[in-house]
């Protein structure tokens, strides 16, 4: 055993209720906080996988309410974006007959009505037993959170005040109904918890597809994974630590309390021991309990069902077959409307549509489910997955044909559009999600799981508390809620106040100084020239954009060119005074990864994630001496585009001064916005326009400058590396003061991968040489601070909070700017230094790796 650490509190976990309960520990209780993940990707049922270079799916985030509610809201602060299902959202296919689910709770009580018009009355009672039973789930899930004399005097209260949430969903209906199709329409969708109607408490059935889901459903923009992305990025802001590929084999008790957890580091090896005095358990109460070895204590709740999945990817979009982005459900016959009695395959089945309700989705997906007894496959059970017998695959790919088929039979040719098929059995849930036997939503929705006073998150253990979806119910947003119940029993009744209102508010409201991060859905392609499309950005809603801009700024685009994306800056060409889009002008550069995906493969209507903006080669109108200096504009290519966004701004606000723009192409065919610039001389009477194509006037130089260039001249420099690096030097030769020359270059992706090349290479030979870190000194006499090898000087200076000038942490912007004194580095200018500046040791400190130790200074 390792030597101990110790920590406020551990999570065992990240599923989202491990995650809610970090947070709100963390935020409100400013504890330290640790999170345990046992797989190696982190988020739980929020995370995807890809296959096939190409196919990503989600492995447990269906489909949600449309709008994401306080909890959610809380969660992600405000920046979930969600896009809506088709309004008849659920497909429900019976024997005979079809039935399909509107959103809003009252057009689907009145379409019932329209249905079934004989049991009008029988309907409204319905639902006014449904919100009854919603109650009383609620009151039941909340008590649970309660100490234990708590929860027991108010246990059999709650059950009489509200007996229908722990009535049998099977008895429910047919109390409420004689028409047998209209009790399978209403006990339909048991599949969105799990539990068949003959074992489920009506309260989650009300709760749940119900109640949840009636206003209209949605799916995260992005994917599963983006609420998970914005989450853990949330999270490690509040200083929550978080691990994955750690089992937990032990929750250590100490005089009936909790004194620690003992783990295991998968990936090396190794174990330690964590000493805190409250766990928290994102793991089911079932494996919880095995923490502690009180297992038996758990002999009065009924088995869980599991699940299998079926993913498939497809060579064309389903929208061929008339399908818009609607689940379709398919329940075998109306005497066993739940088909839990029949062979996996044949029972009731759910499909979802994940790419045609996603934006951001390049390729197009199919996911399969149906609940299954875990049974199924006991006599695979306890074999390592590389060993399992061609028994296994044949059962297997037998079952894939049965579920294929059933698709088949619905719409004839479908089979034909699939490229990729992958089967998941309840023996890959336990691998994965370690379940036990592969249970899909947790504890079984049972009513003994109602009363049972194990199934919450308390424990009988001080300090150690359940969160997730068996402290309150269902999926994703289910399993917050449940970590938000671990909050309520582990705060203090004033913190409990301040994380309620936070909860309430929906989420905070972005910071408008920084950046805002999302999506933005491609709305126009436009060739300028061969090499050089503009590429327009609106919100999702096309309504007004979320972010505003000072001309000459940037976004920065996440390219979905590989499993995982590359992200890439681009400058904004339109006006900051536009609010209905931005736009940017990219060149195809050869080989480039990035612009290869705009040129060949970007469509429009593709959702991107874009965060901006960003940037500090900025100008703006109305400054102190914004009309009385001259300012020159000098543009190499492409350098143009945020140059175009400084004459539009000029141009809105009005401004007379004189403006001039120097702008150089390789050849005529390469010249950019030409109309206009046209355009934009009888809004600009100061504009001075000269292009350049070098292949016959040469380079602009000296002698270009020299009628526009002074000391009074503030200059806004755009291009290639050496044309930036060989301008400043004859800028400064015309007296222009360096501050009043602001420079933005082009950085390339080879750039990139050439500079993680370089760092990699360093901590190999850093490493070799038994090095495990540099110091950086300050010429002001400051502490100096660590550098790990590989590292940048930016880099290491945010680690441990030394003060750098910074803007876009890639060497395009030229703010990082400091003066290396002394030491070994490697480095890339980047163009932004005259040959004298880089002889007097100027460099970036986002380019900067150290080989050695360094001094530097600014």
């Amino acid at each position: 055993m390792g030597s101990d650490e110790e920590v406020d509190v551990v999570v065992i976990g990240s599923g989202m209720g491990g995650l809610a309960a970090a947070r709100t520990i963390a935020q409100f209780g400013g504890k330290r906080v640790l999170v345990l993940e046992q797989h190696y990707t982190l988020g739980g049922m929020t995370h995807e996988f890809s296959r096939a270079g190409r196919f990503r799916f989600g492995t447990g985030l269906h489909y949600m309410s449309a709008s994401a509610g306080p909890f959610l809201g809380f969660m992600t602060d405000g920046r979930a974006q969600l896009s809506p299902l088709p309004d008849e959202y659920d497909a429900l296919h019976f024997p005979g007959f079809d039935f399909a689910v509107p959103a809003g709770k009252e057009r689907f009580r009145e379409r019932l009505k329209e249905r079934f018009p004989a049991e009008s009355d029988a309907i409204d009672r319905f639902f006014r037993t449904t919100r009854w039973a919603m109650a009383g789930l609620t009151a039941r899930n909340v008590l649970a959170s309660f100490p234990d004399g708590v929860r027991k005097a108010g246990a059999p209260i709650v059950e009489r005040l509200f007996p229908s949430a722990f009535r049998l969903l099977r008895d429910q209906v047919a109390r409420s109904f004689r028409d047998p199709r209209l009790r399978a329409v209403l006990a339909a969708r048991w599949g969105l918890y799990g539990t068949p109607p003959a074992s489920s408490a009506f309260g989650y059935h009300g709760a749940v597809p119900l109640t949840f889901f009636m206003d209209g459903t949605a799916h995260p923009v992005g994917g599963p994974q983006e609420l998970n992305r914005v989450v853990l990025e949330i999270l490690r802001r509040y200083g929550v630590e978080l691990r994955p590929r750690q089992t937990v084999h032990e929750v250590l008790l100490e005089g009936g309390k909790v004194a620690g957890v003992d783990v295991e580091d998968t990936a090396t090896g190794r174990r330690y021991r964590v000493r805190t005095d409250t766990v928290v358990s994102a793991a089911g109460v079932r494996n919880t309990y095995a923490l502690i070895g009180k297992s038996h204590e758990l002999a009065d709740l009924p088995e869980e069902r599991s699940a299998v999945m079926l993913f498939l990817g497809l060579d064309r979009s389903p929208a061929e077959f008339g399908l818009r982005g609607e689940n379709h459900w398919f329940m075998p016959d109306l005497d066993e409307p739940d088909g839990v009695h029949r062979p996996p395959g044949e029972g009731t089945l759910y499909v979802s549509f994940a790419s045609l309700n996603n934006p951001a989705a390049r390729h197009h997906t199919v996911e399969l489910l149906e609940l299954v007894d875990p049974k199924v496959v006991d006599q695979w059970r306890g074999t390592p997955g590389a060993e399992r017998p061609d028994s296994y695959r044949k059962f297997k790919d037998e079952l894939t044909e049965r579920l294929l088929a059933r698709l088949e039979e619905r719409w004839p040719g479908f089979r034909e559009t699939i490229a990729f098929a992958e089967l998941a059995t309840p023996l890959s849930f336990e691998t994965y999600q370690r379940s036990v036997r592969g249970s899909f939503y947790g504890l079984a929705a049972t009513p003994q799981r109602l009363r049972s006073a194990r199934a919450g998150c308390r424990t009988p253990v001080r300090g150690l508390f359940v969160a997730g979806q068996d402290a309150w119910g269902s999926g994703v947003v289910g399993a917050l809620a449940g970590g938000l119940m671990v909050a309520n029993a582990v705060l203090k009744p004033r913190q409990l106040g301040t994380m309620w209102r936070a909860i309430r508010s929906g989420g905070i409201t972005r910071d408008a100084a920084g950046p805002w991060e999302g999506y933005l859905r491609v709305a126009r392609i436009e060739v300028l020239t061969p090499t050089v499309r503009r590429f327009r950005f609106e919100s999702l809603d096309g309504g007004t954009m979320p972010f505003s801009f000072v001309a000459g700024q940037c976004v920065k685009v996440d390219l979905p060119v590989a499993v995982e994306p590359i992200e890439r800056s681009y400058s904004i060409c339109s006006s900051p005074g536009e609010s209905g889009f931005v736009e940017i002008a990219v060149k195809h550069e050869p080989d480039g990864l990035g612009s290869g995906f705009l040129h060949k493969d970007l469509e429009a209507g593709l959702a991107m994630r874009v965060s901006g903006p960003h940037g500090e080669f900025t100008w703006e109108p109305g400054s102190a001496k914004g009309t009385a200096d001259p300012l020159l504009l000098i543009a190499g290519g492409v350098g143009i585009t945020p140059l175009m966004s400084v004459l539009l701004a000029a141009a809105d606000a009005g401004h007379t001064g004189r403006v001039v723009l120097l702008a150089s192409y390789r050849s005529e065919d390469e010249v950019l916005f030409g109309p206009e610039i046209e355009a934009l001389r009888s809004r600009l009477p100061g504009l001075e326009v000269s292009v350049f194509a070098t292949d016959r006037q040469g380079r602009i130089g000296y002698d270009e400058l020299l009628p526009h260039a002074g000391p009074a001249t503030r200059v806004h420099l755009c291009g290639p590396a050496p044309m930036m690096q060989d301008l400043i030097g004859r800028l400064a030769e015309l007296g222009v003061p360096r501050e009043a020359i602001r420079t933005e270059a082009f950085v390339s992706g080879r750039s990139r991968e050439t500079r993680r090349e370089k760092a990699h290479a360093i901590a190999v030979a850093a490493a070799a040489a038994g090095v495990t870190k540099f110091m950086i000194g300050t010429a002001v006499g400051a502490p100096a601070f660590p550098c790990s090898p590989g590292q940048s000087v930016l880099d290491a200076a945010n680690a441990v909070g030394v003060a750098l000038p910074q803007s876009c942490g890639e060497g395009a912007c030229g703010t990082c700017r400091v003066r290396v004194l002394c030491g070994a580095y490697e480095t890339d200018d980047r163009g932004m230094f005259s040959a004298d500046e880089l002889e007097a040791g100027w460099r970036l400190a986002c380019q900067t790796l150290p080989t050695g130790d360094l001094v530097i200074g600014q």
